[in-house]
Order: structure tokens, then C-alpha cells, then sequence
């Protein structure tokens, strides 16, 4: 059963003139009475009598006509519904971002702005490594990328061709321990050490790892580490470092309550911590009339201040 046959009957019983709803339905007379019958056989009822004139609908055509009112109504309410939701995600502008900048970072950046922009989560992206994310980009499967950036770095990422970024703020990663009884790190960060640290370990593809190993191979005396477990996510290494299997670089913004409460502690002093850019990437050529004007709003929304050091003693 097909929804225009639906019309066609309430067309017929309006008119009550099999010609004149056919010319209403704009098909031909003999094409508008085969699909009342097709129609009839469907119901398996007569539901139009032909031997009145003009025509009437009989005792099950009455019942059919309530039916097929209230579902074609529904149906231009659904099609009504689903018109104003397509033009609103056509105002939508789908952004790929870590698990970690969408929780700690992304709603904090926009409770900022008089009118937030109009952005979704494109949440399949949490689970993905720096270069999925710039080739979405490039794919069109997302029209914005908010990640992590090495501070002073500018590695080499092929995937970035043909983009254009905004530095929205800043963070720090801190190296952090679960906290023995007294207060000080299980697992401490010492210039020096010939003893080897297990680490709670970042995925090596990704940008953050990059960072890590870069400013270490900067700070004298580093440590060795022996490699627990490696993640994507920041909230992975949270997890494990709160369980005292290791130390871990943690996003700043993450772990406040943790640190403030005792939970967790860091591992070592302000030199051996990580400083990146929060970065948003798009394409460069012309996109969404709500992408532009959210680029165009980017310069007088400065992004928050890179976060001030706080001084810290070096465990012993």
C-alpha cells in the first residue's frame, strides 16, 4: 500500500467523482480508478459504492476514511518535523575532538561566548589517533578538529596540508602518582636516577607521546621508564595511575579535583612538566556560512591564558 493511494481516497470521497479526483491528483481518470481498486484489494472491502450519484463511501469506506486522514496527517507533521531538523543540522558544524578536550576543555570555552556556535561532538572521533583526525578533516567527515599540539614544535604531519588553525588556550601535562601514606608520590621523577619508572604510557602515533618524548630528551638526567601500558585516551591513564600502577603525564584541567584532594599527586617538579596548545583545525577553503562565522568570532575569542607553574619541590 503506497501512501499517495491513501490521497487518492480522500481526494475521491471530497469530490465524490472518480474524474474530478483524478484531475485533483493530476493522474488520468483510468490510472485514478485502478489504484482505488489496487487499494480495495489491499483492505480486502468495498469501500466506495458506484451506484450513487454522486458516489458515496460505504459503512467500511467511512471507518477507512478516518484512517487514512490521520495518517497522512501524521505523515506531513513528520515530514514537517524532519524538513526543520535537516535545516537545523544544516546549521550544525560537527566537531572531532578527545575524549579529554571534550570533557575538560570544550564546555568551558563555550559557556564563554555570549552565543555559543552551533557545534556537535562527532563522538566516533574519541578513539582516534592525531592523523585520523586531519583525515577526516580532509575526508569531510567532520568540518572542525579541536586537539593537542606540541608547544614550540611544529611536527611534521602531512595531514595538516591544506588546513588552517586557531590556538583557542593552552595546557599543561603533569607527570602524576598515586600518594603513599606520608603525602609523597609512589612513583617520583628524580634528574638522575639509575633506577627505571613504570609509565602509564600514551599511544606512541599519537601527538602527545610526541611531546612527552620530546621534552624529555630535553630535561638533563632523565629517567628511564619501562612502558605498562599504552592509550589513547587520557582517562585510561588516569584510571591506571589512580590504581598505583605507575606514574602517568596527565592533562592539567582533568585532574584539579584529584590533585586538590589528595587523590593524586605529582610526580615530579615544573621541569618536568609538558606545556601544549589547544588548537582548532579546519580546512582553508570556504566552508559552512556557520563555519565562517565562527572563524570570523575566533580572533575576539582569545582563548584562556597559558596556565601559570606552580612551584613545586622535587620529590626526593
Amino acid at each position: 500500500m503506497e501512501l499517495r493511494w491513501l490521497e487518492d481516497f480522500i481526494a475521491l470521497s471530497r469530490t465524490q467523482h472518480f474524474s474530478r479526483a483524478a484531475d485533483e491528483q493530476n493522474v488520468t481518470q483510468p490510472t485514478f480508478s485502478r489504484r482505488i481498486k489496487l487499494l480495495e484489494e489491499e483492505m480486502g472491502t468495498t469501500l466506495v459504492n458506484r451506484q450513487t450519484l454522486p458516489l458515496s463511501l460505504t459503512p467500511a469506506g467511512e471507518e477507512f476514511l478516518g484512517l487514512c486522514q490521520e495518517v497522512t496527517r501524521r505523515v506531513a507533521a513528520t515530514r514537517q518535523r524532519l524538513a526543520h531538523l535537516a535545516e537545523e543540522q544544516a546549521g550544525q558544524l560537527r566537531l572531532a575532538a578527545p575524549q579529554s578536550l571534550l570533557a575538560h576543555f570544550l564546555p568551558d570555552w563555550l559557556a564563554d561566548w555570549p552565543s555559543p556556535p552551533p557545534l556537535t561532538p562527532y563522538l566516533r572521533a574519541t578513539g582516534w589517533l592525531a592523523s585520523d583526525f586531519f583525515e577526516a578533516l580532509a575526508r569531510d567527515e567532520c568540518d572542525l578538529v579541536l586537539c593537542y599540539w606540541p608547544q614550540g614544535a611544529d611536527p611534521f604531519m602531512p595531514e595538516t596540508e591544506g588546513l588552517v588553525h586557531h590556538c583557542l588556550g593552552h595546557e599543561r601535562m603533569i607527570p602524576t602518582s598515586l600518594p603513599e601514606a606520608d603525602g609523597r608520590p609512589r612513583f617520583a621523577l628524580k634528574a638522575g636516577a639509575r633506577f627505571t619508572l613504570p609509565l602509564i604510557a600514551y599511544h606512541p602515533r599519537g601527538l602527545i607521546d610526541l611531546a612527552l618524548r620530546s621534552h624529555l630528551e630535553e630535561v638533563p638526567g632523565t629517567p628511564g621508564f619501562r612502558v605498562l601500558h599504552e592509550s589513547i585516551q587520557s582517562g585510561n591513564i588516569r584510571e591506571l595511575v589512580s590504581l598505583g600502577y605507575g606514574l602517568g603525564w596527565l592533562p592539567e584541567r582533568s585532574i584539579r579535583d584529584e590533585l586538590a584532594a589528595g587523590r593524586l599527586v605529582r610526580a615530579g617538579d615544573a621541569r618536568w612538566e609538558v606545556p601544549l596548545e589547544i588548537r582548532l583545525y579546519r580546512r582553508r577553503d570556504p566552508g559552512p556560512a556557520a563555519l565562517e562565522a565562527l572563524w570570523a568570532s575566533l580572533p575576539r575569542q582569545a582563548g584562556s591564558p597559558a596556565p601559570t607553574p606552580t612551584p613545586s619541590p622535587e620529590p626526593p
